[in-house]
């Protein structure tokens, strides 16, 4: 075995270990992080319909960003910057809007799911580990 692969191999099990020290508060986040993905990519098919009639539409830019901030945010959260840490906590706001459309579509329990979920998502992020876990500049 060479020198670099041995090399890279350590960094994988430091990798892994770091993966593994992650606080359960910035894994709830990350959880739902790639649930919004999934659910982005899920649903691109009914924004690519609309771009065949036209090529810019309400939707599609929301959808666009939406996929740029998730991608970015959950980017910046597996690699511990800084800059994460607030992202994190819009990441987290976006279970607000859930609620409402719960509210709307499933009406009073609808909403007090999406409430617990969004309780649940800001109080996961409070804990002095998962701050301090956030150390990259």
């Amino acid at each position: 075995m060479s020198r670099g692969t041995a090399g890279g191999c350590e960094n994988h099990i430091s990798m892994l270990d770091l993966l593994r020290s992650m606080p359960a508060g910035v894994r709830i986040v990350l959880g739902w992080g790639f649930l919004l993905l999934s659910g982005v990519g899920l649903t691109l098919p009914l924004v690519i319909n609309q771009a065949i009639d036209s090529p810019i539409s309400p939707l599609g830019i929301l959808w666009m960003l939406l996929l740029a901030y998730l991608v970015f945010s959950l980017t910046l959260i597996l690699q511990r910057k800084q800059a994460a840490w607030m992202l994190s906590l819009g990441l987290a706001s976006l279970a607000v809007p859930l609620a409402v459309l719960l509210w709307f579509g499933a009406g009073f329990l609808g909403l007090v799911f999406g409430l617990a979920l969004a309780g649940l998502l800001f109080s996961s992020l409070r804990g002095e580990r998962v701050r301090t876990w956030f150390s990259e500049p």
